[in-house]
């Protein structure tokens, strides 16, 4: 299934410039150009406060959560916390896709396009950016639920029962609208069986495959971007898939018109992205890798720092040194255990209370972070 028109049909006149409408200039473009600008600037912007106020809940909940007297709901904190916002981010996100798909189209037909190719590669570029949507990041467990639950939401709620459903709907508000002809009408088409060009009326107008398409860009992100993190992606698109054929062969056969077949020489603006997002989820994949994990800083103990070679000590090089007495007044912690304790370890690279460069940062963290750099480099260059 391709999108691309061939080239007798890429000439062809998108209805918005046919309507009388020629040789537009600069100026008259201009104002629709301005306002799709602005317009995807308020979109990132609302994006962004969407995660800001899952972040914020995460924090509220937590605090909450930690400050409760049920020993049990403080060990859930972090499962709790991260499975309730995850679900909050599903939700915005199946909301915010259908608002900003009905936004692309809007601002896509203010400016004018010329051709209908034009008009769908400047569509697919516009859904694609504004349809970007993800969890904010956190360590590597926590990133693993988010994914594990948006990627069977998504999959599940969005692009299976939205598929199926929305078709059967529409189908039915047809069929319902049609039961309010005459009565000579029905008693006409009772005598005769009716018309396969009849039957087909009925079924649903076939409206591109740019939102075939889209499901399977999203889901390639998900599972090229974040396979590091969520090693099971792969699996969860692949089942899928093998249900998505059979849900979509029953779709275009039983629910939609049949659309006219165009000539395509490829998947045009398609393959842009995909080779794109490729590039880009190796980036991703290494720092994810390196600063997501202990797999760097065990290595640059190992070869570094550990007498034996072995990694034997590595919890207590990770820990540094804290000086009770540096709380502030009211901050420090009651401790009905050790009352005497004056020193108290964190995890971190930081020079010691001791030393004149205390709670700075160690020369074991600028060497650690070395380290997750070159990785990330070398992960790049040997990457095809």
């Amino acid at each position: 299934m391709v999108t691309t028109l061939s080239k007798g049909a890429e000439n062809q006149m998108h209805p918005v410039y046919r309507d009388g409408v020629e040789k537009l200039t600069w100026r008259d473009r201009l104002p629709g150009y301005l306002i799709n600008i602005s317009s995807i600037l308020f979109m990132f912007g609302l994006t962004f406060s969407a995660v800001f106020g899952v972040i914020v809940y995460r924090i509220v909940v937590s605090a909450l959560m930690a400050m409760s007297p049920d020993p049990e709901t403080k060990s859930n904190v972090r499962v709790t916390v991260t499975a309730t916002a995850v679900i909050i981010n599903l939700v915005v996100i199946l909301i915010l896709d259908e608002i900003y798909g009905a936004v692309a189209v809007w601002l896509t037909e203010l400016e004018i396009p010329r051709t209908e190719s034009n008009f769908e590669q400047h569509l697919i570029l516009k859904a694609f950016l504004l349809g970007l949507q993800c969890a904010p990041g956190g360590c590597l467990i926590e990133l693993c639920i988010q994914l594990s639950i948006i990627m069977v939401g998504k999959q599940l709620i969005q692009n299976n029962v939205f598929e199926i459903g929305i078709p059967k709907l529409k189908k039915l508000i047809r069929a319902w609208k049609g039961k309010g002809i005459s009565l000579e009408e029905r008693e006409e088409q009772r005598a005769r069986p009716p018309q396969q060009w009849n039957l087909d009326y009925t079924l649903v107008p076939f409206e591109g495959l740019t939102p075939e398409y889209m499901e399977m860009i999203i889901q390639f992100g998900f599972v090229s971007l974040f396979v590091a993190s969520f090693p099971l992606a792969p699996l969860f698109a692949l089942l899928n898939n093998v249900i998505e054929i059979r849900l979509d062969a029953k779709k275009f056969v039983t629910e939609l018109r049949r659309p006219d077949a165009v000539q395509a020489k490829d998947i045009g603006i398609w393959y842009n992205i995909l080779s794109g997002m490729g590039k880009f989820s190796v980036i991703i994949n290494a720092f994810v890798i390196s600063f997501t994990s202990d797999f760097i800083p065990r290595l640059v103990y190992q070869y570094m720092y550990s007498q034996t070679g072995t990694m034997h000590g590595f919890i207590d090089h990770t820990l540094s040194h804290f000086n009770v007495s540096n709380f502030r007044p009211g901050n420090a912690p009651t401790s009905t255990y050790l009352p005497e304790t004056t020193v108290c370890r964190y995890k971190d690279y930081r020079e010691p209370p001791w030393s004149a460069e205390a709670y700075q940062f160690s020369k074991t963290y600028w060497a650690v972070l070395a380290a997750r750099l070159a990785f990330v480099i070398l992960f790049q260059v040997t990457t095809p």
